[in-house]
């Protein structure tokens, strides 16, 4: 059988955008992109805000060893992400010591420093949560909804039940309601020291691509983690083994599932709508059930991706066609329709 004619197809309408590459750190020089640093009582917060300050407003809280950028940039420039981000201002909060070049502390803190002698001690998981009020109060944000990953959803859940007035909705991923268990608090315990000593080791960097990835994402993805082991050569030991002393040391958020409609108001539960996050393989996978054995499943939402453990990475699209959803059920831009390239 003759082979059909090719016919030559001219190209001219095809144009070559030249994209920025990839990086884990916070392109400064973006007009789009504005930096706060707001005083609270604990120390000096960087806040990096990015959007029409009109807009409703979206607060960004990172996981442990991350940052607002190494977290968050990928996701947030997805190109199905831009439709949703043109209703909304993004404030992506940095924890205390956390940002790109931070001073070690207590010296970043850029407060009075402590007595001759006296130890530095690291805001507490609920201290962390209290510090978003003065922040948001500087940028004079009534309400907000919240998007946490790890120690940073932990962090916004405080500070939702401690101000559920300011707090319109929550999307947490790989989130824990409960205290350390053992085996976390031995593992951390050790890192935390050798953090606190200023050395970056094996072990640590071993245990924090865990609990970002898990074992499956470790053994199939090794473009990722590399970009990530790279990453960790910019990371302050010292202010991340403050922060993960103190994500060890949290307290249970003690809610509790109520469901009869007379009782409710006599126990401690979110009352802003909650949607939890994880992926297949995440190791986290177990504290997300937990928590939401102890939600309102009238008011809560639980969604597992086949993924490991850092969905924003590995499920971009999946997770952005969720959060659409999940933003159209509380009101906001209805008309919004999913885009042909997601499948």
């Amino acid at each position: 059988m003759a082979a059909d004619k090719i016919t030559d197809v001219p190209l001219e309408s095809i144009r070559l955008i030249d994209c920025k590459s990839r990086t884990l750190t916070t392109d400064v020089t973006s007009d789009s992109l504005q930096e706060h640093n707001i005083r609270t009582p604990f120390g000096s917060v960087r806040v990096y805000a990015h959007g029409n300050f009109s807009k409703p407003a979206i607060i960004t809280y990172h996981d442990l060893g991350l940052n607002s950028s190494s977290c968050f940039q990928g996701f947030f420039n997805y190109p199905e992400m831009q439709t949703i981000m043109k209703h909304f201002c993004v404030y992506h909060l940095n924890a205390l010591g956390q940002h790109e070049g931070a001073s070690t502390l207590p010296d970043g803190l850029g407060f009075a420093e402590p007595n001759a002698g006296a130890q530095y001690v690291y805001p507490t998981m609920d201290e962390l949560g209290s510090m978003i009020a003065p922040v948001i109060d500087e940028l004079k944000i009534k309400r907000f909804i919240g998007f946490g990953v790890g120690a940073g959803a932990n962090v916004l859940s405080r500070f939702a039940l401690q101000y559920p007035e300011r707090v319109e909705a929550l999307l947490l991923i790989n989130p824990s309601a409960s205290q350390a268990g053992w085996i976390e608090w031995g593992y951390q315990k050790w890192n935390a020291w050798y953090l606190k000593s200023g050395m970056m080791t094996t072990g640590v960097e071993e245990y924090l691509l865990w609990h970002w990835f898990g074992n499956k994402t470790l053994e199939n993805n090794h473009d990722l983690v590399s970009a990530y082991l790279e990453y960790m050569k910019s990371i302050n030991p010292t202010n991340l083994g403050h922060f993960v002393d103190s994500y060890i040391k949290r307290t249970d958020l003690g809610i509790v599932r109520e469901l009869d409609p007379a009782r409710k108001s006599l126990v401690k539960n979110f009352s802003c709508p909650v949607m939890l996050v994880a992926g297949d393989y995440s190791p986290h996978l177990d504290d997300t059930v937990a928590m939401n054995s102890r939600l309102d499943p009238s008011d809560s939402t639980w969604m597992k991706f086949e993924c490991g453990g850092m969905v924003l990475e590995e499920a971009p699209g999946k997770l952005c066609e969720s959060f659409r959803l999940f933003l159209q059920g509380m009101g906001y831009i209805p008309t919004l329709r999913p885009s042909k390239a997601t499948p």
